[in-house]
């Protein structure tokens, strides 16, 4: 496996740099801390570029918040400047990793994403009577930073690039308890290993991948699964063999314990193809797919809450319109229209009566 060295002046030129922060600024310019930075972004990024070649860069701490739908987790926003590093760093390791990740994993990579995946998930459906939903439990807060930095190393020999992977996955903020023994640890070895990462970076959406890229290729290679694909944590096996298949969980259950990773116990199960599985927001069956029940009842919950801030004047109508425009998109790619039409037709946006 060839390395990649001599990268540390391509990822700190003035060309990435600003290529960085172009990127890190889409659609935040209107946030103040993006305006402050690009109002004099040519002496800004100057002094992150001689941090960075000198060594002295030192990211900042996170801003915490939870959210909780989908479901509860907590997210760590990085401030600007770092987010930029973030892009940098990103923007030279991606090239080098691509080619080595599969054709299926579908999360944050250029021409992927959720609608990719699902339009996947319809082809291989209707080839295949059984789904295997595999679901890892808390992902993020999992992932081993010793394993994800020796990963990383297989692939880049740069002792400057290595330096500032190392550097962002050792200022990773603490992240939800996940204390796990596994075969071979003593009593203290979970105490004595660092993991998890912020859910919110650049890099650590990029990392994600790099981490379980290795049973990506297990799944392909070792298993000679024909139809796999993988979103983020999620991911789905699919057989017109049921017996295949739960043996395919066990296999995948000891290669993701190699990761020091936990396959959900309740959240990775078998099904019928024909009566759909879920799968990123949406029910999904071999000839069409559906919104998944609790996406609607969310929708619902927020447009009362839009609703009442509008009637008391904390959010305009082009707000509101902006709030919807995703929701929308996402719902116009499975079977909705009756159910837009009846959701929008009997909501109103009244302002309130002084």
């Amino acid at each position: 496996m060839k390395r990649q060295g001599n990268l540390w002046g391509r990822l700190t030129s003035f060309t990435n740099l600003i290529r960085a922060a172009e990127k890190a600024s889409r659609g935040k310019r209107g946030q103040a801390s993006v305006a402050r930075f690009h109002f004099d972004l040519e002496r800004e990024l100057c002094r992150l570029q001689d941090e960075l070649r000198s060594k002295t860069y030192i990211p900042s701490g996170y801003r915490t918040f939870r959210i909780y739908e989908p479901k509860a987790r907590l997210i760590s926003a990085a401030p600007y400047r770092d987010r930029v590093v973030h892009h940098a760093l990103c923007r030279v390791l991606e090239p080098i990793f691509e080619p080595a990740f599969i054709f299926d994993s579908y999360a944050c990579r250029t021409g992927k994403g959720t609608h990719a995946a699902v339009e996947r998930l319809i082809s291989f459906a209707r080839r295949n009577r059984y789904v295997l939903k595999g679901d890892i439990s808390k992902y993020f807060p999992s992932i081993d930073h010793a394993i994800l930095k020796a990963l990383v190393a297989r692939k880049v020999k740069d002792p400057d690039v290595l330096w500032l992977v190392d550097l962002i996955i050792d200022h990773s903020n603490p992240q939800e308890p996940a204390l796990r023994w596994f075969a071979g640890d003593d009593l203290l070895a979970p105490l004595g290993r660092r993991r998890g990462l912020p859910i919110g970076n650049q890099t650590s959406q990029f990392l994600a991948n790099v981490y379980l890229n290795p049973f990506d290729h297990f799944v392909k290679e070792g298993l000679r699964a024909q139809h796999y694909i993988r979103y983020v944590d999620d991911f789905i096996l699919l057989s017109d063999d049921k017996g295949l298949l739960a043996e395919a969980r066990d296999r995948c259950r000891e290669y993701l314990e190699s990761l020091r990773l936990r396959l959900h116990p309740h959240k990775s199960v078998i099904s019928r193809s024909q009566d759909g599985v879920r799968f990123l927001g949406y029910r999904v069956f071999p000839d069409h797919r559906l919104l998944a029940r609790e996406n609607i009842t969310r929708m619902r919950r927020r447009l009362r809450r839009y609703q009442a801030a509008f009637a008391q004047g904390e959010l305009s109508a082009a707000e509101v319109r902006r709030r919807l425009v995703g929701w929308i998109g996402h719902a116009q790619h499975a079977r909705t229209f009756r159910l837009r039409e009846r959701l929008f037709g009997e909501t109103r946006f009244v302002r309130g009566l002084g």
